[in-house]
């Protein structure tokens, strides 16, 4: 005896239809939305394995798009590396000029040690892209142009300080690219280690630069035999 067998699939069982597959509905993202996610995956790949080791390809897999969506939104790999590090550049700079508040100079420079340390500890990713040499042909971007940039902003301040202290004021840009890059790289340094802790490495950094500064010679000289 053959079992009746339903061909009408209105008659199909209800535990035949709960072994369907269901058909889930993708939302499409807007332009921006897309764009927004690219930026996203772009800057974890490029902070995990720089701008060579990263590829369109591993972009746009990770998006779940096809190559041509990321030339479409950044023109290629490079454009996409550029906004990345443009937005980072902002970022931080952005959190160092906020930072620098009225107050005592060495409150201002506790301030910028601070807003250099947060930043790091806070966009980790961010800080690894930006202490690459970034291979884009663009005036910013690389991790020197970063601290100069910061440095602009310290100017002002050792300015006033040299002024009221009767020394040349014509050389505050010089030390504010000596300020601005010990604690950066000294940053850079801690982004690994992230020992001790940020609070006591801006102390000791503020530290060694106010004593240095107290300190300092209005016409230092050298004491070895090497004089030019």
């Amino acid at each position: 005896m053959i079992d009746d067998v339903p061909t009408d699939s209105s008659s199909t069982s209800p535990s035949s239809k709960e072994k369907q597959p269901r058909r889930t509905r993708r939302t499409r993202m807007t332009g921006a939305e897309r764009r927004e996610q690219l930026l996203d995956i772009g800057r974890t790949l490029f902070a995990a394995k720089g701008f060579e080791g990263t590829s369109v390809e591993e972009i746009a897999a990770k998006a779940g798009v096809s190559k041509p969506v990321v030339y479409e939104h950044f023109g290629g790999k490079e454009g996409l590396y550029a906004v990345v590090v443009d937005r980072e550049m902002r970022a931080l700079l952005d959190g160092v000029t906020g930072a620098l508040t009225a107050g005592h100079p060495r409150e201002l420079l506790e301030q910028a040690a601070f807003a250099l340390l947060d930043y790091i500890e806070t966009y980790t990713d961010g800080f690894r892209i930006l202490v690459r040499d970034s291979p884009v042909a663009q005036s910013t971007g690389t991790f020197a142009s970063l601290i100069s940039d910061i440095a602009t902003q310290v100017e002002d301040i050792l300015g006033q300080e040299f002024k009221t202290r009767g020394f040349d004021q014509k050389l505050a840009p010089l030390y504010a690219q000596a300020l601005v890059g010990m604690v950066a790289l000294t940053g850079q340094w801690w982004l690994d280690v992230r020992k001790p802790k940020k609070a006591e490495v801006a102390a000791h950094l503020v530290n060694l630069a106010w004593h240095g500064l107290d300190g300092l010679e209005p016409k230092p000289r050298l004491i070895g035999h090497r004089k030019s």
